[in-house]
């Protein structure tokens, strides 16, 4: 599995410094589940802090520079029990953790409602002010309404593939879409998609039906 869209800089960051709000930090832990390359980078972003906060261990000698005394401490950290976590398998599950325990069991236990033309949706209890989170399940093949968006919209695939704005989507993948974005999704062919969405903001659906629909479903 060769994961191309990634979370972010910026939002890993946030989430290494518990920043974001729950149900985006709910999907930046579940990608970081699936994403060995971010797990690094955030390792090494929460090593820079940690040394930096070391100022004793960090005074370079005279022929040092602090740049150099900065690789130097990390590469004095201990990284053995991060590199077995990271080898660790992941199991049989779609839904890594901690995403499973939110919903309650992985998606073939859910109690998923329907949201219209065979899209069916598990919404996520987060706590506290931000985005909402939601399971979605889109069949082979079918699409997404073609929607506009208020404020931001992240999504993670779990199962299947998706395809939007000319690149393809598949699990452990985040697509990132903002007010200049109008799209319409497609599920792969091969399977269900089954992802995690996060958005901040109502979908600002384009066709009349989703509009009157929305209110019902929280969207």
């Amino acid at each position: 599995m060769t994961i191309e869209h990634h979370v972010g800089d910026e939002r890993l960051l946030a989430y290494g410094a518990g920043t974001l709000d729950e149900a985006t930090s709910l999907l930046v832990a579940a990608h970081l589940a699936l994403c060995p390359a971010c797990r690094s980078d955030l390792e090494l972003a929460e090593a820079v802090g940690g040394a930096l906060m070391e100022s004793d261990r960090l005074a370079p000698p005279a022929d040092e520079t602090v740049l150099d005394a900065l690789v130097r401490c990390i590469a004095c950290e201990d990284d053995e029990g991060s590199a077995a976590a990271a080898a660790a398998p992941l199991g049989p599950f779609v839904l890594p953790q901690p995403l499973r325990g939110y919903a309650g069991g992985d998606v073939a236990g859910l109690r998923w409602r329907s949201v219209g033309g065979g899209i069916r949706q598990v919404p996520l209890k987060t706590h506290g002010a931000g985005a909402t989170a939601r399971l979605l399940s889109i069949p082979a093949g079918k699409s997404v309404p073609e929607h506009g968006h208020s404020g931001f919209e992240a999504t993670l695939v779990l199962a299947g593939s998706f395809y939007d704005r000319g690149s393809w989507y598949r699990r452990g993948d985040v697509g990132i879409a903002d007010s200049a974005v109008v799209h319409r999704p497609v599920a792969g062919p091969e399977e269900d998609c089954i992802c995690l969405a996060v958005t901040d903001a109502p979908l600002k659906f384009v066709a009349a039906v989703p509009r009157l629909l929305q209110p019902f479903h929280g969207i």
